[in-house]
C-alpha cells in the first residue's frame, strides 16, 4: 500500500471513530431572563448528562419580546421560546404553522411555569414622593418605561396602568385613556426592552420612577445598585404569566424535540423552580414559593382575561398598528407642537 492509499485509509479509520456533533438547543426569550436562563441551562445540562449521558450546549437569544417573535416569524431558528407574553407566541404559531395553536395546554399552567406582575420602581428616599399609579401622571414626574410595540414587558406595564385607571373610574374607557396618555406624556424615552429601560433608569440616572417588571426591580435592589432604590407596590397591578413552548418544526428538523421537550418539563421541577425563585420570579412549585415568599410584596393583582378579554382582544385594541396606543403617541405629540 502507498503512503496516499495509508493517508485516506487512516483518514477513513478516524472519520469513522469521531464522536457525534454536541446537539444543541437555541431559547428565544425576552429581555429580563438572560440571568435566569444562564443559571437554569448549567442545571439542565448537568441533569440531561445525568439521565442521558450525552453532553448538549444551549444558546440563549433575549431582546424585547416583540422583536424576539418577529425574529422567529421571519427565520429565527429557535427550538423553543420563553417569551413574554401569549400574544406574541400566537403570532409565531399563527404566522408559521411551526407548533399548534393549542400550545399553551400542552404544559401545566397554561405553559407559564413562573409569575410575575408589575411595580414602581424609585431613588433611594422616593424624592417625587410616588406612592401610586396617580403620581406618575403629575406634572413634573418623568416616567421610565420600555416601548409596547417592541417589549411584551411594555405591554404588561401600559395594561397594569389601564386597568389601574378603570378600576378607578368605574371602568370608563375615556378617562382611561386620558390617564395612560397623561402618563405616556411624562415618558421622556421609549426603550425597545425592559432591559434597555432598566439600564436607562440605573445607569443614565433618567427619570425619577421606572414602571419595571418586580423581578428586575428586585434585581436592582439587591444586585444593581443595594440601597439606591425603593419598590413602591401601587394598590393594583397586574398578573403577568410568561409562557413557554416548543417550535416543534424547529426542533424536529435539527433533531432536538425530545430535548426541547424535556427543557421546558424539567423547568416544573423543583430545583428549577428553586433558581426561578433565586431570580426573583414567582415560582409556581409549593417548595419554592414558601422559600421566597418573603421576598415578593403582596399586590391586588387583576388578570388580563379578566380585565381586557384575553390577549387578542388586547393586543388588538391597544398595540396593533392605529391601535390606542398609536393614538395616544399622536394625541401628544399634537399636544406637545400647540
Amino acid at each position: 500500500m502507498n503512503i496516499r492509499s495509508i493517508l485516506i485509509a487512516a483518514g477513513l479509520s478516524a472519520a469513522l471513530v469521531a464522536p457525534a456533533q454536541a446537539r444543541e438547543l437555541l431559547n428565544v426569550s425576552y429581555d429580563p431572563t438572560r440571568e435566569l436562563y444562564r443559571e437554569y441551562n448549567q442545571l439542565f445540562v448537568k441533569h440531561w448528562a445525568q439521565e442521558t449521558g450525552e453532553k448538549i450546549t444551549i444558546r440563549q437569544s433575549h431582546g424585547g419580546a416583540g422583536s424576539q417573535a418577529r425574529a422567529v416569524i421571519d427565520g429565527l431558528e429557535a427550538d423553543l421560546v420563553t417569551l413574554a407574553l401569549a400574544y406574541d407566541i400566537d403570532a409565531i404559531s399563527e404566522r408559521t404553522q411551526l407548533f399548534p395553536e393549542n400550545w399553551q395546554s400542552r404544559l401545566p399552567l397554561n405553559s407559564a411555569p413562573y409569575t410575575s406582575t408589575i411595580v414602581l420602581l424609585v431613588r433611594k428616599g422616593n424624592p417625587k414622593n410616588i406612592r401610586d399609579w396617580d403620581d406618575l401622571v403629575r406634572p413634573g414626574v418623568e416616567v421610565i418605561t420600555p416601548n409596547p410595540k417592541t417589549s411584551g414587558g411594555a405591554r404588561w406595564n401600559y395594561l397594569a396602568a389601564w386597568g389601574y385607571a378603570l378600576n378607578q373610574h368605574d371602568n370608563d374607557e375615556d378617562k382611561a385613556y386620558d390617564f395612560v396618555r397623561r402618563l405616556y406624556a411624562n415618558v421622556p424615552v421609549l426603550d425597545s426592552g425592559a432591559r434597555g429601560a432598566t439600564n436607562t433608569f440605573v445607569q443614565r440616572r433618567l427619570g425619577d420612577v421606572f414602571i419595571a417588571w418586580e423581578n428586575e426591580a428586585i434585581l436592582a435592589i439587591e444586585e444593581l445598585g443595594k440601597g439606591e432604590y425603593e419598590i413602591v407596590v401601587p394598590s393594583i397591578s397586574i398578573l403577568a404569566e410568561p409562557p413557554v413552548t416548543v417550535v416543534d418544526g424547529n426542533a424536529e428538523r435539527k433533531g432536538n424535540l425530545d430535548l426541547a421537550k424535556a427543557y421546558l418539563e424539567y423547568l416544573y421541577s423543583p430545583a428549577a423552580q428553586d433558581v426561578i425563585g433565586r431570580h426573583y420570579y414567582r415560582p409556581s412549585g409549593d417548595a419554592a414559593k414558601a422559600k421566597y415568599a418573603d421576598q415578593y410584596p403582596d399586590v391586588d393583582l387583576f388578570t388580563i382575561d379578566e380585565v381586557f378579554g384575553g390577549w387578542q382582544a388586547a393586543q388588538n385594541t391597544h398595540f396593533n398598528d392605529g391601535g390606542v396606543f398609536d393614538r395616544i403617541l399622536e394625541d401628544n405629540l399634537t399636544r406637545q407642537r400647540k
